[in-house]
């Protein structure tokens, strides 16, 4: 065995839990690990806040049982996206906000909200001319941004941080298909063409094939 052990020891000391050798690596090949995580935090709080938007999206396709599955798998797998990068933040010496509307501030896309007005005698939405056409064209957007955001993100870390290229890669081939979905379903129900997205249905609704992380237990 040989007695040359080059990375046993480094530039932080034994035993200091002040610094992470994980970012120290980071900086020693070009990347400011502190910039990473911001962009991460912003990143992951689109995933979050589309998450709860495409929840209050999907209640409103009424009548439209396979856009209604079909957004329940991207809502899911959006879920599943903010959980994947969550422990990444960490490792990076970063947290998520305290106040949830810090987070939401901080969401790297805008709301997803349903593209209709309240109305001002009861409060409520006012929903009466809202159509499928209205709520896949905001899932489309949203799906756009995500491509954007995740696209800069393994610019960012490619050749130099494989584990955040890792997870921001494969959350993008989730996004990518995710577009292909909306597009398929927008160009038919708007302009009755047909654009086929190409993919199969998942194993199980919000299936995640590329971003789940194998469940280290039956309680993950």
């Amino acid at each position: 065995m040989s007695d040359d052990k080059p990375h046993a020891s480094g530039s932080i000391s034994p035993g200091d839990t002040s610094e992470r050798v994980g970012m120290a690596v980071l900086r020693e090949r070009g990347l400011d690990p502190e910039e990473l995580r911001e962009k991460l935090i912003d990143a992951i709080g689109a995933e979050f806040t589309t998450y709860y938007y495409y929840t209050n999206l999907r209640m409103h396709l009424a009548g439209h049982e396979d856009y209604k599955e079909i957004t329940e798998d991207a809502r899911l797998e959006d879920r599943a996206h903010f959980e994947l990068v969550v422990p990444r933040v960490y490792e990076l010496g970063g947290h998520l906000p305290n106040d949830i509307r810090d987070f939401a501030d901080r969401a790297s896309c805008p709301d997803a909200g349903l593209p209709v007005p309240y109305d001002d005698e009861s409060g409520q939405l006012d929903i009466t001319t809202l159509t499928a056409e209205d709520v896949l064209e905001v899932l489309l957007e949203a799906e756009r941004c995500a491509i954007r955001t995740w696209t800069e993100i393994c610019d960012m870390t490619r050749d130099v941080d494989p584990r955040t290229y890792d997870m921001a890669s494969r959350i993008l081939q989730e996004e990518i298909e995710h577009e292909a979905w909306f597009v398929e379903l927008l160009s038919m129900e708007r302009d009755g063409e047909i654009n086929p997205a190409g993919h199969f249905v998942r194993g199980e609704p919000g299936d995640a094939p590329y971003s789940t992380n194998r469940r280290f237990n039956d309680s993950a």
